[in-house]
C-alpha cells in the first residue's frame, strides 16, 4: 500500500471520530435538531409553494380554456 493511501485512511478515520465525538457533544446534539428543523421547513416551503403553483395553473387553464369557448361561439357567429 502506499503511504498516500494509509494517509488518507487515517485522516478519513480521524475526521470520523471528529465527527462522532460532536454529534455526541450537546452543541451537536442542537446542532443536528437545528439541520432537522431546517429541513422540514424547507420541506414544507416546498410544498406550500408546489400547492400555490398547482392552483395557480388550475385557474389559468380555467381561463384558457373559457377564452377557447368564447372564441368559439365567436367563430360560429361569424360563419353562420
Amino acid at each position: 500500500m502506499s503511504s498516500k493511501f494509509i494517509a488518507g485512511l487515517l485522516l478519513g478515520a480521524a475526521a470520523g471520530a471528529a465527527l462522532g465525538y460532536f454529534l455526541n457533544t450537546e452543541k451537536g446534539k442542537e446542532f443536528v435538531e437545528d439541520l432537522k428543523t431546517a429541513a422540514k421547513d424547507a420541506g414544507d416551503n416546498i410544498k406550500e409553494s408546489y400547492n400555490r403553483f398547482e392552483g395557480e395553473l388550475k385557474q389559468t387553464v380555467q381561463k384558457g380554456k373559457a377564452a377557447a369557448d368564447e372564441f368559439e361561439k365567436k367563430a360560429n357567429n361569424f360563419t353562420t
